[in-house]
């Protein structure tokens, strides 16, 4: 939540009228907020931007639930409309087809995530894919996915009708007007500075550096005040930021070949007004898109090298004006579709006969980030001044309404965390890392990612001080934050049988077994049983300080969090203390949950989710006035957990002081002198065991592992990876933020009302029962292992029937011989002992709801 100046009479202006531009004008009059100016470089509506050619295509199926809803969103708002008696969206619905068994299996899936976020689809016979579009060669085809209700949206038409409705409402557009700088008081943004876009030289097409109209005077400038400014700028916006903001953001424009075939007989009948009847047809195996644009066949291609595109590559406003050239349109490298092109001409034998309209194919250019969200919400540090960057027309509309409701009410309406602008870590988001990820993420737009998948770009970016010894034990690594973290050592394969509880481990599916190795049952075993140590270091750690004079005293701005109802619980009164506490938006929504250890008598250490943590965090400290020093301590110190039954023998024998369960007791932190090294010690343990979590400059790790490692010899210490951690976590009932429970849930629904004290307790209790229930829920078959996302259903409904819930995240429990799902259910189904399905890959796996934590109720384990 960022404070608001005012309220509908705050001066808005939105930077670009693309199809996001328009949304957000659009919603914001229709909220009585009419004092809006929209910003427009180009000509209106067809702004040569991404919106003036994109396709248009509105798949809703998504592995991430926001993006579904904001598709969802989309096209809900569009049905219906029209301009000029021409119409805005057809659901003409879409079509996935699957040519190999690995993409059929795929399908299954999407069916899956479908049903879960409450999607229409179906999965059909390729005597079905013909019925639904004839002429195509189904020989090959093994199956297809059907969406009935999603559809083809015309983007500039999309702008024209929500920018006309927000100008009728009030709203202003200038149009061929360029953004030149924004201008700040001491405290927020306060206007922009804008001047109006002239023709520049014709031999000037693409080189913006070499703009003749740059070096005009600042005199041919003027300001638009401005209480909100939010930036739409599309292909525009890295440049913008890096100049006006003075920050990196993680977006990428890339080219994306479009071609048309000549006109093909099955298709004389049609015209500009029907344009296209069938549904959107992607063939995935080939990374390619294709649909009938009036007589031809339309057809994209993501099979083809990624083409980035640097700033000075994108054409001018002054240019645009000048040439008519549209900026988001490069010519066509028909070398990169020649592979594209004759899978179409195999796919539908229509297209053998014909050839590609050489006219009217382009390389258009998208925006692409490192995991395909847009980038949105308040820049961090600039009060008043927002950002809306990198979305597609899939998600335009809904984007608006998100925006709008963040804007004017200080609560987005959906969880965000997962599109927010400030995910990502800004210690590694540089243009590079940038480029890189966003290429990587062109090159899987069609292909088959699996949850767990990891980037192969710009690996080794950040190491622990560990990593040589990890090496050494033949880790291997995945990528968390930028850091390189083990998931499984295959030096644990010495120490002993993989095993389920009191069995041998059995097999698991070929999709659930990827990314994963059976040695992470030893290594849980290993460290239930005796001692283990794991890699903490990417787990992100604030330093939060004051002097405890009014304005600089961090406990008081911690309890003012607590007594606003922010902060779930107020934080320990005495140094030494830690507390688990959940921080909360004003309806209740759990945006993080943060552990707080009082170093000092004013100093925190705060265990946090990520970046949009610490935004948080000094965004409240503005907000109140106060004046602390926030250090991000992640880099430079390393963490590392030591647990199980023999953690605390391990580690007496290296320090001097008394760590007895009476001298340093569970929730409590303390510096320790380990091994010579002084060492921030803190009780907790996130998979229930006893233990410590440690942490100390970097350039100790390496010689407190070893330490560690030769003092734990005696019992069997081994090194411990994320995938053992993760079953030991589920084990115990640990929720995990942003898989099990995110800003739409509350602490009651997400079962850690034991978490919540004073006035958000208050809040919680007038909030009343909860119609939703975070559940653990025990799979009948320890074998059948699912991942997440998966819907679930009621015993004996309807096979047709829609799901009552979702999974959030599973694993199979090494200790308690059981396989895990924490699911979403109604109320009425939560109750212990109720029986429920999990649909995987089209099976129904039998599960059943089941009292937690499953290991260790009483907490012993951990406190003793």
């Amino acid at each position: 939540m960022t404070e608001l100046r005012s309220g509908p009479e705050s001066r808005v202006v939105i930077i670009g009228l693309g199809v996001v531009g328009a949304a957000l004008a659009d919603e914001l009059v229709l909220r009585g907020w009419t004092n809006v100016t929209v910003v427009e470089q180009g000509p209106i509506y067809v702004t040569g931007g991404s919106s003036s050619h994109a396709p248009g295509f509105v798949f809703q199926t998504s592995p991430n639930r926001t993006m579904c809803q904001l598709a969802q969103r989309t096209l809900d708002k569009l049905d219906g409309l029209t301009v000029n008696g021409e119409w805005v969206m057809k659901r003409v619905g879409g079509l996935e087809v699957a040519t190999t068994e690995e993409r059929a299996q795929e399908l299954r899936r999407r069916h899956d995530l479908a049903n879960s976020w409450g999607v229409p689809s179906e999965l059909i016979s390729p005597e079905e894919v013909a019925q639904l579009w004839p002429g195509l060669d189904v020989s090959r085809v093994l199956g297809g996915f059907h969406t009935p209700t999603d559809a083809v949206v015309k983007g500039i038409r999309a702008v024209e009708f929500q920018a006309r409705r927000a100008q009728k409402g009030g709203a202003q557009i200038l149009e061929h007007t360029e953004v030149t700088g924004l201008q700040y008081d001491d405290v927020r943004v306060t206007g922009v500075q804008v001047r109006p876009v002239q023709p520049g030289d014709p031999s000037e097409t693409v080189d913006i550096e070499g703009d003749p109209s740059a070096d005009e005077s600042a005199e041919a400038s003027e300001v638009i005040p401005a209480d909100v400014v939010v930036t739409c700028a599309g292909l525009w916006g890295p440049k913008m930021a890096r100049e006006m903001l003075g920050i990196d953001i993680p977006m990428l424009p890339v080219e994306h070949g479009f071609g048309f075939s000549l006109p093909v007989d099955s298709l004389a009948e049609m015209d500009s007004a029907t344009e296209v009847v069938k549904p959107m047809l992607r063939h995935q195996d080939h990374a390619m898109y294709l649909r009938e644009w009036d007589n031809r066949i339309a057809i994209g291609a993501y099979e083809h090298r990624p083409l980035p595109v640097d700033d000075t590559q994108i054409a001018s406003a002054q240019s645009f004006a000048t040439t008519g050239t549209h900026p988001a349109i490069h010519p066509f490298t028909s070398e990169d579709f020649e592979s594209t092109w004759r899978e179409a001409q195999d796919l539908l034998p229509e297209l053998r006969q014909s050839e590609l309209e050489d006219s009217m194919c382009f390389n258009g250019i998208f925006s692409f980030t490192p995991d395909g969200g847009p980038l949105l919400g308040p820049v961090p540090g600039s009060p008043g001044l927002w950002m809306a960057q990198a979305v597609w027309v899939t998600q335009s509309a809904g984007v608006g309404q998100v925006m709008a409701e963040w804007i004017t009410t200080g609560d987005p309406g959906i969880d965000t965390h997962s599109v927010d602008l400030t995910r990502f870590d800004p210690r590694v988001t540089s243009k590079r890392w940038a480029r890189e990820q966003g290429e990587e993420s062109y090159d899987e737009v069609y292909d088959v990612v699996h949850p767990k998948a990891t980037t192969l770009r710009m690996r080794g970016l950040r190491t622990t001080s560990f990593n040589d010894r990890q090496r050494e034990a033949k880790a291997v690594f995945s990528v968390a934050n930028g850091w390189e973290r083990p998931l499984w050592y295959e030096s644990s394969a010495e120490r002993g049988q993989p095993m389920l509880g009191d069995q041998p481990l059995p097999g698991r599916g070929a999709w659930a077994a990827r990314h994963w190795s059976p040695l992470a049952a030893v290594e849980a075993h290993g460290l239930r049983n005796s001692v283990g140590l794991v890699d903490m270091t990417s787990l992100p750690r604030l330093r939060v300080s004051g002097t405890g004079r009014p304005g600089r005293d961090a406990t008081a701005f911690f309890t003012s969090l607590a007594d606003d109802g922010l902060l779930s619980r107020t934080v320990g009164k005495s140094p030494g203390s830690v507390v688990y506490a959940l921080v909360l938006n004003a309806s209740g929504g759990i945006l993080s949950d943060i552990t707080i250890a009082r170093t000092g008598p004013d100093t925190y250490h705060v265990g946090v989710n990520g970046n949009q943590d610490r935004t948080w965090l000094q965004e409240r400290m503005r907000e109140r006035g106060v004046d602390l020093t926030v250090e991000d301590v992640t880099s430079g110190h390393f963490g590392l957990g030591l647990w199980g039954p023999n953690a605390r023998r391990t580690l007496e024998t290296l320090v001097d002081q008394d760590i007895s369960n009476e001298a340093f007791r569970f929730y409590r932190c303390g510096e320790l002198s380990i091994a010579g090294v002084s060492t921030l010690a803190l009780r907790l343990s996130y998979v229930g065991e006893l233990g410590w979590e440690l942490y100390a400059p970097a350039e100790f790790g390496g010689y407190l592992w070893d330490q560690i490692m030769a003092a734990g010899q005696e019992y069997d210490i081994l090194p411990v990876g994320r995938r053992a951690f993760e079953s030991m976590r589920l084990e115990k009932g640990f929720r995990l933020w942003g898989a099990d429970m995110d800003r739409s849930n509350t602490p009651e629904e997400a079962g850690l009302a034991f978490a919540v004290k004073g006035v958000a307790a208050e809040h919680m209790e007038a909030r009343g029962a909860p119609s939703k229930i975070l559940s653990c829920l025990l799979l009948d078959d320890p074998s059948a292992v699912v991942l997440g996302h998966e819907p679930v259903h009621a015993v004996g409904a309807d096979p047709d029937a829609p799901a009552v819930g979702y999974v959030t995240s599973a694993d199979q429990g090494y200790t308690i011989g059981k396989s895990i799902a924490y699911a979403w259910l109604p109320a009425e189904l939560s109750t212990p002992g109720t029986a429920v399905e999990i649909s995987y890959f089209g099976q129904r796996y039998p599960a059943t709801v089941t009292p937690e934590p499953l290991l260790d109720p009483s907490a012993e384990r951990m406190r003793s």
